[in-house]
């Protein structure tokens, strides 16, 4: 009998040999893993000493599943099949143990199997229920495990949810990773470039880097990011701020999932434009963030520092009143009601009409990968949208006053007293 060699990609090496009962794979177009997905079928099937057992494939059609799997499997399977049947999508290998191809359309004909493993591919585009109420309770008999296996959709799914599961650490039978495109060895980079040029950035997130937030693509365009390194000569200072909760930051169990801080620093113009010099971000207590507040109005001496009313700024705001009096540091304090609105219409009525119209610029010389993470994923509540709201804040308060008065004009007088003119 010739023997299998399935020469694995290192990512494809890495979950192979990880002992968690069920695996869930993000990853990018043309990673591998299809390939992966059909070596896994074929090793557990040899390893499954049940003959009535089953080890089954399953995407969301049946037509789909014998394009990507049914020549795949049968190629790398050839030196251990005893037989196949393409009607019944069944490969039979030398130990009696079947390889059933099936498709998800109809989740009642995938009830029935006693399953040693299961491989969920592309699962977002499946029915709820059938992980749940048919494929996990299949399992149980011979304790099985499951590859769960696919790209990213923007929004709430159960793969997300799954995916999630096997970060969090909380349940020990559940492992997940994130694999973009790149991880592939055999790939050209240059080909992944080329793809980046041609795609939209949201596109090229989803397909290549297998990003789940990309839901901002409509609201916040990518393209309307415009950058320019040479500070307005004319114009005001101001600073916005987003608080973050501050009772967590100690803790490093959770500091991964709070929210940021964010102090933005924007120069407005006589004719209306934004010039973001920065926004500074992170999570830290509130001291901290006094102090950089702070210091931030030292630096830039803005007209009014901006921040949103509720119980975070009251029990910001006498941390920082008291530095200012320390130090000497003063200017005006503005608390932002920003009404009955939600999040995401405060975000998009603040900044999105600037943005599309050219109207903010933001300063070359600084890093906005995270901003641009924000833009991408926004408005998924999964996903940080602290920077962009600080922004927003800054339409809640300036003044644009399209003229400065000329020093060299005369104060008007009236000519008669009496009548005003």
């Amino acid at each position: 009998m010739s023997s299998l060699n399935f020469d694995f990609l290192k990512w494809q090496r890495e979950v192979f040999q990880n002992d968690a009962r069920f695996k869930v794979v993000v990853a990018g177009r043309r990673t591998g893993k299809t390939r992966f997905a059909a070596a896994m079928l074929i090793i557990k099937a040899l390893e499954c000493t049940h003959k009535d057992a089953t080890v089954l494939y399953a995407s969301p059609t049946f037509a789909m599943s014998k394009v990507l799997m049914w020549d795949l499997v049968q190629d790398l399977a050839r030196p251990v099949m005893a037989k196949a049947n393409i009607n019944d999508g069944e490969i039979t290998l030398i130990n009696g143990v079947k390889i059933r191809i099936r498709g998800a359309d109809n989740p009642d004909s995938l009830r029935g199997y006693k399953l040693y493993y299961a491989v969920l591919d592309e699962s977002k585009d499946m029915r709820e229920n059938v992980w749940p109420l048919v494929i996990r309770p299949a399992l149980s008999d011979l304790r099985g495990g499951a590859l769960i296996i696919g790209t990213p959709e923007p929004g709430e799914s159960q793969f997300r949810t799954q995916y999630e599961m096997g970060q969090n650490g909380e349940d020990v039978e559940w492992k997940s990773w994130l694999f973009p495109t790149i991880c592939n060895e055999l790939i050209d980079p240059k080909e992944i470039e080329a793809a980046r040029r041609s795609l939209s950035t949201a596109q090229f997130e989803q397909e290549f880097n297998a990003n789940f937030d990309t839901a901002g693509s409509d609201l916040l365009k990518m393209e309307w990011l415009k950058f320019n390194d040479n500070e307005p000569k004319i114009g005001d200072y101001w600073i916005t701020v987003d608080l973050a909760g501050f009772e967590s930051v100690a803790d490093p169990t959770k500091k991964k999932h709070l929210d940021f801080t964010a102090i933005a620093v924007t120069k407005v113009t006589d004719d209306g434009h934004w010039w973001v010099k920065k926004i500074e971000h992170g999570r830290w207590d509130v001291r901290e963030t006094a102090v950089r507040v702070l210091m931030a109005i030292r630096t830039y001496k803005p007209v009014m520092v901006g921040i949103e009313r509720g119980s975070l700024h009251r029990a910001f705001a006498p941390y920082l009143q008291d530095l200012m009096r320390k130090n000497s540091v003063y200017t005006h304090i503005e608390t932002v009601s920003i009404g009955s609105a939600s999040k995401v219409s405060r975000i998009v009525m603040g900044i999105q009409g600037l943005m599309e119209h050219g109207r903010i610029a933001f300063n070359s010389r600084e890093d906005w990968s995270e901003l641009k993470r924000e833009m991408l994923a926004f408005p998924s509540t999964k996903a940080h949208d602290d920077l962009l709201d600080a922004l927003s804040l800054l339409a809640h308060i300036s003044v644009t006053s399209y003229m400065r008065p000329d020093p060299n004009e005369r104060e008007w007088e009236p000519m008669d007293e009496i009548t005003g003119l």
